[in-house]
């Protein structure tokens, strides 16, 4: 069939933080990611997300590698790399993906303390917090390392979002997740969160809501709880330069105001606002009056309550629960739908080839492995004139391949490609993968996607299709790959079957 061509092991924790590690409830690790059985509205029984992995130290020379020397193309933290503590997406060797944040140098100069700090905060683990899994200070560095969240901050789906403004049913979703979140660290006697805001909101795979647990651990020893604009911070912190519970409740009620608004307000102007009875000008405009005004009252409201300036005069956890709990009136639709978003699978397909499993585990060497001893059998009925030439360009380039020698592997491809009548979908994976291998990803998924005009049916294309999508870091798209090459490899079983 022819085609149309187009151009470590883990440290022990210093002894006093022993005490801190949370139980190893993590029989799968790979399915951290995955839903967590509960509905829209949370209602499992401890509130703890299954498969979290065990909280462990990790070398710095895993982490350096999983983030590819710390490069600057993998910082996901919206402030980007001029701030003094960074966030980096990382892939660990098993393919899990994860977020490290790598603190500014000294900011925390005994690493003991710093172990036992994090280790106290790896303790505290639920469905609403994005959990920490580890940490590491060796040397100057100090990194913490926690869940991956795919989906972006809130800070993102608020004041920059792209294709649609974030429906209020989500909104009030975000008020209520992030007061449960509150409320189970509160229970763990974790009653300070650093520097609440928007960008510390993340949606996971689901589209669900969930609180940074890096912001229950401070940015230094001795540094700021808050990085935010003054006329964010609350009013005591600059009063005495000190945290205490209520201030917590004051920064969930300025996140309360980007909720509603849209868009970064000062407390103090919205709070002449609200006692101007000028609710109107307070809601964000690109809601398009889409929500019931007795919900949105009920949010300013609360939002007033929690700005007081006086610490004692705001509302307690349990009081902000009481309050938007009530307001969830679709709690039976999941997030990624409200949101619009495309939901990642938590597992993999059930049917997945060797060659499928290959890329989905990200390894490589199985991967070429296998695309050496299937040859060109998938190829069987592409008729090219057989001319010597290209039979001796065809011949060298499978020498390359087979000896890692991709460079001139793509040489050769690149040539035998030029000169056939009709394109092999085998050379084009070939090529894919020896572009791979050259750290070419964009050049590999565009042959994958070739491979996969010669023959739409063939699995391979979309596991490599899938395998480049993955470098790139568009792990969405990478598993809707690997979803639909299970599919044809089910639909390939049942013909043979038949």
């Amino acid at each position: 069939m022819g085609c149309f061509q187009s151009k470590p092991a883990g440290k022990p924790l210093p002894p006093d933080a022993d005490a801190a590690l949370p139980p190893d409830d993590s029989a799968d690790p790979e399915a951290a990611n995955g839903a967590d059985g509960a509905g829209a509205d949370g209602d499992d029984k401890d509130g703890a997300k299954r498969a979290v992995p065990v909280f462990r130290e990790f070398g710095l020379a895993e982490l350096r590698a999983a983030t590819k020397g710390f490069s600057a193309d993998l910082i996901v933290s919206e402030s980007g790399e001029k701030a003094p503590n960074v966030v980096y997406r990382g892939r660990l060797d098993g393919g899990r993906l994860i977020a490290v944040k790598r603190f500014s140098r000294l900011s925390w100069p005994d690493p003991q303390q710093f172990l036992a700090e994090a280790a106290g905060v790896g303790k505290v683990r639920h469905k609403r917090l994005v959990n920490l899994i580890g940490c590491c200070a060796e040397g100057d560095e100090r990194l913490l390392v926690a869940e991956y969240m795919p989906n972006d901050t809130l800070s993102k789906h608020l004041f920059h979002w792209d294709k649609q403004p974030l429906p209020w049913e989500m909104r009030l979703r975000v008020a209520h997740y992030i007061a449960q979140a509150l409320d189970h660290c509160n229970a763990e006697n974790r009653k300070i969160y650093h520097d609440l805001n928007a960008y510390r909101v993340l949606f996971d795979e689901e589209g669900d809501p969930r609180l940074s647990s890096f912001g229950l651990m401070k940015n230094s020893r001795d540094g700021k709880s808050y990085s935010t604009n003054l006329a964010y911070t609350p009013p005591e912190f600059l009063r005495t330069g000190r945290v205490i519970a209520e201030s917590v409740i004051y920064s969930y009620g300025t996140v309360l105001l980007d909720l509603l608004s849209g868009k970064h307000i000062p407390p103090s102007h919205a709070l002449d606002l609200i006692r101007g009875k000028n609710i109107l000008l307070l809601m964000d405009s690109s809601l398009e009056g889409q929500y019931a005004n007795d919900d949105a009252s009920k949010l300013v409201d609360l939002a007033s309550k929690c700005l007081q300036f006086e610490a004692r005069d705001r509302p307690n956890i349990k009081y902000l629960l009481s309050s938007v709990g009530p307001l969830q009136k679709q709690k039976e639709v999941a997030s990624h739908v409200l949101m619009g978003i495309t939901k990642t699978a938590s597992v993999l397909p059930t049917i997945l080839s060797p060659l499928g499993k290959a890329c989905a585990g990200m390894d490589l060497t199985a991967v070429h492995d296998i695309l050496l001893k299937t040859g060109y059998k998938d190829d069987e009925g592409a008729e090219n004139e057989q001319v010597q030439e290209m039979l001796n360009t065809k011949k060298f380039g499978d020498i390359a391949f087979r000896d890692k020698d991709f460079k001139t592997a793509i040489d050769y491809y690149s040539k035998l490609v030029g000169m056939m009548s009709v394109p092999s979908a085998t050379v084009f994976a070939r090529r894919s993968f020896s572009y791979l291998m050259n750290g070419q990803s964009e050049l590999a998924l565009r042959d994958a996607m070739q491979a996969q005009v010669c023959m739409p049916e063939w699995p391979t294309a979309f596991y490599l299709q899938a395998l480049a999508l993955s470098k790139l870091g568009m792990e969405t798209d990478a598993q809707d790959m690997l979803n639909d090459g299970a599919t044809f490899e089910a639909k390939k079983q049942n013909s043979w079957r038949g």
